[in-house]
């Protein structure tokens, strides 16, 4: 047996940004989708994202072993992708990338379910130098101990128009007249949000994959300096770029990460900082998009569809320019 039968896929975290991409994708195959998330009232408009009944929402916080198995009631798969970027003062990495992780393998075992599919990230390695990266690697350590077929998943760098990663960029350039760079020769592969929600899909639809391992990541490698020049040329910005060496950017990032203890996102974080200081790119002889059929989508084909916003003049820079 490959293909499995569509029935019901649980997936936890599913209003985030990869997450609404996951759920279309899974409903388009014909799953139903249950989404577990810790705020349903906020995520209602997901119902929308398949016929009418086949999306439904139930409140879970994965940091509760009874709201997980009560979400995982009668699924066939499931998914995890709940994950953060920085800690705030009531999010912690190792709540919610191995804690969480694993009371969700847990009651996947427990509940019978035939596939698991969970998103780590490239560069997840269990003595990591950034917390983000170390707890990563040992959520993936406990979810393989809990449930040893299930299926993870690590992109790069993520792009599409909600993303956190060109929209901070281009928001940046709007409003500072220095960009300050960091890592300028870090190499990653940014990749879209839609072909990584496709490839979770056919993941979590077909047995042959269970037990493995594939990175995810964009047809082309960029540097760090080269997405900072490409930004301000799509917003048509003119700034002053200023590598920053990594112990000032460490004693820079210090303060500016201070908003984060009161929920706010902060300009950069000193993980973020030692995040940077390895590339995020497929490693060699990783499986990948190439093994599921799919041909990702290049950076430059999407991004300018969305960083117009942070032109002087907005969807109308050109004809003003011009």
């Amino acid at each position: 047996m490959a293909e499995l039968a569509p029935g019901l896929v649980t997936i936890f975290g599913g209003s985030g940004f990869v997450g609404t991409q996951v759920a279309r994708a899974m409903a388009r195959r014909g799953w139903r989708v249950r989404i577990a998330v810790r705020k349903p009232a906020l995520a209602y408009e997901l119902r929308m994202t398949g016929d009418v009944g086949q999306v439904q929402l139930t409140r879970c916080d994965i940091n509760n072993p009874a709201d997980v198995a009560a979400a995982m009631v009668g699924a066939d798969a499931a998914i995890n992708l709940v994950g953060i970027l920085f800690e705030t003062g009531g999010r912690k990495f190792q709540a919610l990338h191995v804690d969480g992780a694993r009371h969700i393998a847990e009651a996947a075992t427990a509940a019978g379910v035939k596939q698991l599919v969970h998103v780590s990230a490239i560069g997840a390695d269990v003595d990591g130098d950034a917390l983000y990266a170390r707890t990563k690697g040992e959520g993936e350590a406990a979810v393989r101990a809990a449930f040893p077929n299930a299926i993870v998943v690590r992109p790069s760098v993520m792009f599409g128009s909600e993303d956190g990663f060109l929209n901070r960029f281009g928001n940046m350039a709007a409003r500072m007249p220095v960009m300050p760079l960091v890592g300028g020769e870090t190499r990653m592969q940014p990749v879209h949000v839609t072909d990584v929600a496709e490839a979770i899909s056919r993941l979590a639809s077909d047995s042959r994959y269970a037990g493995e391992t594939f990175e995810l990541g964009g047809p082309a490698v960029w540097t760090m300096k080269d997405i900072i020049d490409y930004v301000l040329k799509e917003t048509g910005r003119d700034r002053m770029v200023l590598p920053l060496p990594s112990v000032a950017a460490r004693a820079i990032a210090s303060f500016a990460q201070i908003p984060a203890a009161i929920g706010l996102t902060p300009v950069v974080t000193v993980d973020q900082v030692k995040l940077l200081a390895k590339d995020n790119v497929v490693a060699d002889g990783a499986k990948g998009f190439a093994e599921l059929g799919i041909e990702p989508t290049g950076m430059k084909a999407v991004a300018e569809g969305y960083l117009w916003r942070y032109r002087d003049g907005g969807q109308y820079a050109a004809q003003i320019a011009g």
